[in-house]
């Protein structure tokens, strides 16, 4: 049983960061960042390869140096996944990552000096196929909006980014996304939805700063599904100071909570209360746990009584209901009796069963 998405998607122009399409009819793509030293090769090769594992269609690399821009050469012969990589005022980095197979360039025209080395850039980029993204960020606009605003509002955002635009189109650059970050939601949703009616480009959202991994994921989601549900919204990043690999699987459950994307097992489950005829909470923590390697989509429902239970069985490919006895489900039907003994192996050997099954009708 798998929801369409009631979500109409704002029509823009698709470019590619690496083979990735961002924009058009491409799914959302999710994406989140190194926090290793970048000139320490080996530990942001693992980072990379551990946010690979869980589904991170797209990895940023910061690369504030030279010897950051070498070290980065190695590591993307490394790894497989698009590697964007994150300069700022240096012209020359951006220029030796090009040579050296990024991606993407996440940088903003107007911060690295003159036209000519801006033309040099664009250019080099425009020889190698590589979009640009322009991140313009409430926590550094350029100082005469400061002025002129005063304070980071959702106008000062969506002028400095037409800023960064004009240069590029000045010289005939389209192949660009834009992301316009604050760690206020409504600041940054009203920038958004302003930008958006504005430019044919794809939107790369995020809420910077967003907060450690509760609050941070409670305001990514709210002010990302804020957004994702107007249609506004082609590649996502949650911010959160905690380990990127979290950011990704936030990422993807807020897509799948919108049926944006359906990636690994959805699980229902109920809070758990009095009624409950087993341990829901450590049952459904145990499940997660045991199926992270799954990317196939599937819906598991774990209910620990007969009030909901089989309402919500008969909805998803595989459920459980407690009960004396338990009840196990497939394919919205009761299947057979489970004691709690061996709930969570019961489980997992129905789940990976169904998908085998899956895999079979597919082959």
């Amino acid at each position: 049983m798998h929801h369409k998405t009631p979500v109409v998607r704002r029509k823009t122009r698709q470019i590619m960061v690496g083979d990735v399409p961002i924009g058009g009819d491409a799914p959302i793509s999710v994406q989140s960042m190194t926090n290793t030293e970048t000139t320490d090769v080996a530990a942001t090769v693992a980072q990379i390869r551990a946010l690979e594992q869980a589904g991170a269609d797209i990895v940023r690399v910061s690369v504030p140096s030279m010897d950051a821009a070498e070290a980065f050469g190695q590591i993307r012969r490394q790894v497989n996944v698009p590697l964007v990589s994150d300069i700022h005022f240096d012209h020359r980095i951006a220029l030796r990552v090009l040579e050296l197979g990024v991606d993407c360039l996440r940088i903003n025209p107007g911060n690295i000096g003159k036209e000519d080395r801006v033309r040099t850039v664009v250019d080099a980029a425009r020889d190698k196929g590589v979009p640009i993204r322009i991140g313009v960020n409430a926590g550094s606009l350029e100082k005469e909006l400061q002025k002129k605003y005063s304070e980071p509002t959702a106008e000062a955002l969506v002028e400095s980014a037409l800023r960064h635009i004009e240069i590029l189109d000045r010289l005939d650059f389209q192949e660009f996304k834009v992301s316009l970050k604050a760690s206020e939601i409504f600041m940054t949703v009203e920038a958004y939805r302003k930008l958006a009616t504005q430019i044919e480009q794809p939107l790369h959202l995020g809420i910077t700063e967003a907060g450690g991994l509760r609050s941070g994921t409670v305001k990514s989601a709210i002010g990302l599904g804020m957004l994702l549900a107007d249609g506004i919204g082609d590649t996502i990043r949650v911010s959160l100071a905690a380990d990127p690999v979290q950011e990704i699987k936030v990422g993807f459950d807020i897509l799948k909570s919108l049926h944006l994307r359906s990636k690994g097992i959805n699980l229902i489950a109920c809070p758990s209360c009095s009624r409950q005829n087993f341990d829901v909470i450590a049952t459904v923590n145990e499940l997660e746990s045991r199926l992270e390697d799954v990317l196939e989509p599937l819906d598991v429902a774990v209910i620990g009584c007969v009030v909901n239970g089989p309402g919500e069985a008969r909805e998803a490919d595989v459920g459980l209901t407690g009960g004396q006895p338990n009840l196990i489900y497939l394919g919205g039907r009761p299947d057979h009796k489970i004691g709690n003994e061996s709930l969570v192996d019961e489980l997992e050997k129905e789940i990976r069963a169904e998908l085998a099954r899956r895999k079979d009708k597919q082959d």
